[in-house]
């Protein structure tokens, strides 16, 4: 830091200096059409010399953002000619240009990102998607101030060379423009001659082309994509949705809202995998558990606890009865009702807008379309492990078939998924042996909170087994075992009745056309989803995804974010597009105690060099909490430094999938710890530990001084 004090004070002090002598004053356009026929006769005199003090003057004009780079572009033209001038001044601005820019970099460039963190980081990733074209286009208007551009571009992580040879062609139109006009320095009148209106509005064209340019580049390729399929004079239907889950859904309702003619195909279950084999099952499956888990601790409450007789098949005939009362919400007859044309059967793009669609009677149909949307979800991935087809083994797909609640239960995964069948099944009666390579469960949420589940899983007696990687099953009679490493190198034998594979899933890519149409990523590597812009359109531009096919979060809810983007881009993105924010997205891990978040964890914070504070509150403080016998968990808050902004939050408890909603609204919506603390909340409730957060954050900022003052007038006061 003192060296950056010392450098900056050295580039200050040059500025004065420059300023005092009276240097600048000389950088004008009266005194340059007066010393014209003087500086012309020493550049005939000396004409390298000329060149070098030229070019070096222009450099450190340049470089130091001073005024008067407009008339040292004039005087290139006046002295050296349009050629030699143009050359000269071509390189020297782009030099200096560049010297800004990383004067910038070296001053600012810190200390803005540790006052505008998450904004940096957005500005970063623009940039490093598309800020050569967007440096392209500014540079192409020479009326737009250079020098801002070069500061501007010196807080971004914009590679040098990147920044050099853009602004050396961007600059190159404009800067001709001002040399040629110093070359006829005498029928100029001042500066303001030579951006008449009509230049000005030329050069405002010209800078508007790159724009104009990238739209035809698009159009162009979209129309490369499809040429080689022929397009339909008119189509049966505005919209075919392939996939009843989630996406599929939402995206099929919102497009019968707007009254377009919208074909939806589905050849399973409607609502998908969340409504019959995930979120809804697995949430009715913890309830009893949870119930269960209560009734072995009644005691903690005055009550006479007591071992639940646990009647496995019963639960799994209330998990069957909760989906079938949530089913209609999904069903084929309410979305035809709404005007969805749903048809059961298999779907198969045969061309970008045409579907062929094998209903489950065995007719086939074909259906042409101006737009698709692809929401075929994932499943479960399942490793190629030796011996696994010998174990009968279960998904999240699957288990819901059981009906004896097996005695020694394998979990292998620590993901949301696994960590959640794991406690239900431990709670419901099994003994179940959790398996996972990683050094703690939960690897995406911050080590304090996984920390925490993991503590609350081995008290309730799951024998964790961490750092232990899957090598093979084996099976020997009527035995089965896992046979794992561990992180020593050493093998373990893991008996078990049944085993869960939770390491995962997959998106469903095959038998819906895509290889044909060329749509599908590299066959390497089995997890990966399907590619899509921020628009969420596919290689073809008509073609759109959603859902847990395209990631970047399996959730329910950012299938039905998705959803949404996908079909109002999909019916009116000739007009204007919606670019996907995953920003604000939070998600919950619904075990006891829960996880939830949005936005930003320590351990993402630290990985993106972000500076930040963090405020804690533990809610075994709460008075609901204690009142209720859950009075463990905490909040955590990340904030900008010095800042009230929320930049993520972690929430880790009893209900923390519904606290986590307050913060989910105040980033939305830009509120930060002052106005959350400013909130009313009802007493007592879990919801207080929001508000008791945004009270310590307050806490650590209070104003010291003020309160000083304070002080010493109450004291006045009492005299």
């Amino acid at each position: 830091m003192n060296k950056k004090v010392v450098l900056l004070a050295g580039l200050v002090l040059a500025v004065l200096v420059v300023w005092q002598l009276g240097w600048l004053d000389a950088l004008t356009f009266d005194n340059l059409k007066q010393q014209q026929a003087n500086l012309m006769a020493m550049r005939d005199a000396q004409p390298l010399m000329v060149s070098v003090v030229y070019l070096l003057i222009y450099v450190g004009v340049t470089a130091l953002s001073l005024p008067g780079a407009a008339i040292m572009t004039l005087a290139g033209g006046a002295i050296f000619g349009l050629g030699w001038g143009l050359l000269l001044v071509s390189f020297a601005s782009t030099l200096g240009a560049t010297l800004a820019m990383l004067v910038s970099r070296f001053f600012l460039r810190d200390w803005v990102k540790q006052r505008f963190s998450h904004s940096m980081k957005k500005l970063d990733d623009g940039v490093e998607r598309e800020g050569a074209f967007y440096l392209f286009a500014l540079r192409l208007v020479p009326a737009f101030p250079f020098f801002v551009i070069n500061l501007a571009m010196g807080l971004t992580r914009m590679k040098i060379w990147t920044f050099w040879w853009v602004s050396q062609v961007g600059m190159l139109v404009g800067t001709a423009v001002y040399v040629n006009a110093g070359t006829q320095l005498a029928q100029l009148q001042s500066p303001s001659d030579i951006l008449s209106i009509q230049l000005l509005g030329a050069f405002a064209l010209l800078g508007v082309f790159p724009l104009l340019a990238r739209k035809a580049l698009e159009i162009y390729k979209s129309r490369q994509a499809l040429r080689q399929w022929k397009k339909p004079a008119h189509f049966d239907t505005n919209l075919v949705v392939i996939g009843a889950g989630s996406g599929g859904l939402v995206s099929a309702y919102i497009a019968a809202a707007v009254k377009a003619k919208v074909v939806l195909v589905e050849k399973h279950q409607m609502g998908g995998d969340c409504l019959n084999t995930g979120c809804v099952p697995s949430k009715a499956l913890i309830r009893s558990a949870k119930l269960a888990h209560e009734m072995r601790h009644a005691d903690h409450y005055g009550l006479k606890s007591q071992q639940p007789e646990i009647d496995f098949a019963a639960v799994m005939d209330r998990i069957h009865a909760v989906i079938a009362e949530i089913e209609p919400h999904d069903s084929l007859e309410r979305f035809t009702g709404l005007g969805v044309d749903v048809r059961q059967g298999s779907a198969k793009l045969i061309s970008p807008w045409e579907v062929e669609i094998t209903l489950n009677t065995g007719e086939i149909q074909r259906v042409t379309t101006r737009s698709i949307i692809l929401a075929t979800g994932a499943e479960p991935f399942v490793p190629d492990l030796p011996g696994l087809d010998k174990v009968d083994y279960l998904t999240s797909d699957n288990l819901w078939q059981l009906r004896d609640l097996p005695k020694r239960l394998l979990v292998l995964g620590g993901g949301p998924i696994g960590c959640e069948l794991t406690q239900a099944f431990q709670r419901l009666g099994s003994q179940v042996t959790q398996v996972e390579r990683g050094e703690r469960l939960m690897a995406r949420e911050d080590k304090d909170a996984s920390q925490l589940v993991m503590q609350h899983f081995r008290q309730e007696g799951v024998d964790l087994r961490l750092q232990h990687q899957a090598l093979r099953f084996e099976v020997a009679g009527d035995k089965k075992y896992l046979i794992a490493q561990k992180v020593t190198g050493e093998e373990v034998s893991i008996e078990f009745d049944r085993v869960v594979i939770a390491v995962g899933r997959k998106p469903r890519l095959r038998g819906y056309g895509l290889e044909e149409l060329g749509l599908l990523p590299e066959e390497a590597k089995t997890l990966d989803t399907l590619n899509t812009n921020n628009y969420l359109q596919t290689l073809y531009p008509n073609i759109f995804a959603c859902g847990d096919l395209i990631g970047p979060y399996q959730f329910t809810h950012a299938a039905s974010h998705q959803a949404w983007h996908a079909t109002v881009n999909a019916l009116f993105g000739d007009f204007k597009k919606f670019a996907v924010d995953y920003r604000f997205l939070p998600w919950a891990t619904f075990t006891d105690p829960e996880v939830a978040r949005v936005g930003l964890n320590e351990q993402e914070a630290k990985e993106q060099g972000i500076d930040y504070e963090v405020t804690t509150y533990g809610i075994d403080d709460l008075d609901r909490a204690i009142a209720d016998g859950q009075a463990y968990g905490f909040v955590k808050v990340l904030t900008q430094q010095g800042k009230d902004k929320i930049l993520g939050v972690t929430l880790v408890g009893p209900h923390s999938g519904d606290l986590i909603a307050e913060f989910v609204l105040a980033m939305k919506h830009g509120l930060g710890m002052n106005k959350l603390l400013g909130t009313i909340h009802i007493y007592p409730t879990m919801t207080e530990a929001n508000k008791f957060a945004a009270g310590n954050w307050k806490k650590a900022h209070a104003p010291e001084t003020v309160l000083g003052w304070l002080q010493k007038f109450h004291q006045w006061r009492l005299k």
